[in-house]
C-alpha cells in the first residue's frame, strides 16, 4: 500500500513540475520572442506611455471622437469589472431601462435601456427618428434630454413614449456586449457617427470613412467573426492622420 501511495505522490509532484511550472513557462518564453507585442497585452504607446490596449475598450465622449458600444462593465469600461448585464432579450429592463432613489431620495438612473441609448444615439447623430411625443417635453432644465423623465415615459404603462429610428441602427450601437470591454465596433455603427465627427473636426465626411474603410478589420482568418473596426486605434489615427490632411 504505501509503495502505491510513494507512486502516486512521485506522480502528482512530476505533473506539477511539467505542467504547472515548466510547461506555462516554456509557452510564455515562446511567445515572447515569437509575438512580444501581444504576450506583454498588445499594448497602444503614445508618446512613450501607454494610453490602452487593443483588446480592451475605453470611453470616450468628446464628440470629435468616435464612441464604443454600451458597456456595462461597472460604470462601464471598468476593466476590473468585466462582465454583462445579463438581462435576456425580452427583459423589460434592459429594452426600456429603470430608475431608482439614491441615498438624498433623488430619481436617477438604474439601467439606462437600449430605448434611452437610441434616443441618445439619434440625437448626437443625427439621425432622424420618430417620437409617439416631442422629445422637448422630457428635457431639463438645460435644455438637454433627462434621462430619468425618458425611462419613466417609455415604462408609462397607459401611454407609453414609443421612439424609433428611420435608419437602421446596428445592434452594437444600443447593445453591451459579454464582456463589457469590446475594443470594436460595427463599420456601420462607425459609418453612422462620421457626420458627427467630420462637423466637430472640421473636415468631410467622406475624409472620415475613407479612415473607417482603412482601419476595417476583416473576419479573423478571412472566416471568423464579422469586419470590425477598433475603437482606440480609429480615434488615434483620427488625430494623426486628420491633422496632417488638413
Amino acid at each position: 500500500m504505501w509503495s502505491q501511495i510513494g507512486i502516486g505522490l512521485r506522480i502528482n509532484i512530476l505533473l506539477t513540475i511539467l505542467v504547472g511550472l515548466l510547461y506555462p513557462l516554456a509557452v510564455t518564453g515562446i511567445c515572447r520572442i515569437a509575438f512580444p507585442r501581444q504576450a506583454d497585452g498588445s499594448l497602444i504607446q503614445q508618446g512613450g506611455r501607454v494610453i490602452g490596449s487593443e483588446l480592451i475598450g475605453q470611453k470616450f465622449s468628446n464628440p470629435k471622437y468616435f464612441r464604443p458600444r454600451p458597456s456595462s462593465a461597472g460604470s462601464g469600461y471598468d476593466s476590473s469589472s468585466s462582465g454583462g448585464s445579463n438581462l435576456g432579450p425580452t427583459s423589460a429592463k434592459l429594452i426600456l431601462g429603470t430608475t431608482k432613489m439614491d441615498d438624498k431620495n433623488n430619481d436617477v438612473v438604474d439601467f439606462d435601456g437600449i430605448s434611452l441609448r437610441l434616443v441618445h444615439y439619434c440625437l448626437e447623430n443625427d439621425i432622424p427618428y420618430q417620437s409617439s411625443v416631442p422629445l422637448d417635453r422630457f428635457h431639463d432644465v438645460k435644455g438637454d434630454p433627462d434621462d430619468v423623465k425618458l425611462i419613466k415615459a417609455f415604462n408609462d404603462a397607459k401611454n407609453p413614449l414609443v421612439f424609433a429610428s428611420k435608419v437602421s441602427i446596428p445592434a452594437d450601437a444600443v447593445t453591451a456586449s459579454g464582456s463589457g470591454l469590446d475594443p470594436h465596433i460595427s463599420p456601420a455603427n462607425a459609418a453612422l457617427q462620421a457626420a458627427r465627427i467630420a462637423r466637430a473636426r472640421g473636415v468631410s465626411v467622406d475624409q472620415v470613412k475613407q479612415l473607417v474603410d482603412r482601419l476595417t478589420e476583416g473576419p479573423s482568418f478571412g472566416l471568423f467573426g464579422d469586419p470590425r473596426v477598433n475603437v482606440l486605434k480609429l480615434n488615434l489615427a483620427l488625430d494623426q492622420y486628420l491633422r496632417h490632411s488638413l
